[in-house]
């Protein structure tokens, strides 16, 4: 992953490139949407219905989501060599990776692991989120695995939801970094659990629909969270040139209708190594230490080790 200024960015007025989301006008401003009686309004009117829009936890600074408005992007590959990344730099201490796509979990499998132990236990109660913990002594962190194959997580009622963030929130003190890979979309159970992490990074491609719902991603985190530290990355880019140019497309999506946009937090750029490491079930770093995506996916973790300044959010 190479960073880049946002100085280098075209300004949000350019025009977009023609892949760029398309946002419809709205009924009222975004001001008007975004007003506190406009927020109260609505809050009320999903009460009445229910639906609980308050935070299940505060964000904790060591916990990192990784999210998708679309699937196919690379979100669970680069959670795992996140986390691996994180482990081989000291700064981040000890890193424990959890898969929460609850719909299909699938980190166990991109490992080769055959967890005894997952989140389907937690939640049934037999056992604590740290009792559920699994050892990759070869990459160097911990794993807490989903339930493989299994749908049957994917839409938990509000007492479980909450029951799983109270185990992670116990378990996340005792690690440097938590690393979350969250399920592809947007739903309010993806959303609620991308809260309880002190950061969240948005991965996309140049896919126009990659595009598309990593925007509604974001627009609907902001409006749950404002002011929260999302960041973007760009995965499986042909070259770091075309993954500034991606980039550029959805930031003046984002500046031209939210009025900032998340900042870049990395590129990762299409290696044939990642598919190898894929179909052999191994981490990538173990294998291919000094891949393009390898060296893309370190920097990334070197400057996560570092807190995001001030002003760094693009207006």
């Amino acid at each position: 992953m190479t960073l880049r200024s946002s100085a280098r960015l075209r300004p949000a007025g350019a025009r977009l490139a023609k892949n760029a989301p398309q946002e419809i006008a709205p009924q009222q401003s975004a001001r008007t949407a975004s007003s506190p009686a406009a927020k109260a309004s609505t809050a009320q009117q999903l009460a009445a219905l229910g639906i609980d829009t308050r935070p299940l936890h505060r964000p904790a600074a060591r916990v990192i989501a990784i999210a998708s408005g679309k699937g196919g992007v690379g979100k669970t590959f680069l959670s795992a060599t996140l986390a691996q990344a994180m482990a081989r730099n000291e700064r981040h201490g000890r890193v424990l990776l959890v898969d929460l796509d609850l719909g299909l979990a699938n980190v166990d499998v991109q490992l080769g692991l055959s967890p005894e132990r997952d989140l389907g236990q937690v939640l049934a109660g037999r056992i604590t989120a740290a009792e559920a913990v699994t050892t990759l002594a070869e990459a160097g962190f911990h794993v807490l695995a989903g339930r493989s194959g299994s749908g049957a997580l994917a839409a938990l009622a509000q007492a479980e939801l909450s029951h799983l963030l109270d185990g992670l929130a116990a378990l996340a003190p005792t690690y440097g970094r938590v690393v979350l890979d969250l399920g592809a979309g947007a739903d309010r159970t993806v959303r609620r659990l991308a809260g309880a992490a002190g950061t969240v990074l948005v991965v996309t491609t140049d896919e126009p629909t990659a595009l598309t719902d990593a925007y509604a991603f974001i627009k609907l985190s902001q409006a749950d969270a404002p002011g929260a530290d999302r960041r973007i990355i760009v995965n499986m880019a042909a070259s770091l040139a075309e993954g500034q140019r991606t980039y550029a497309t959805l930031a003046r999506a984002c500046a031209r209708v939210l009025g900032a946009a998340p900042p870049l937090a990395g590129i990762g750029r299409r290696d044939a190594q990642v598919r190898d490491a894929i179909r052999a079930q191994r981490p990538l770093l173990s294998g291919h230490p000094n891949c393009d995506a390898g060296r893309d996916i370190e920097a990334l973790a070197a400057t996560l080790a570092a807190p995001m300044l001030p002003g760094e959010l693009l207006a």
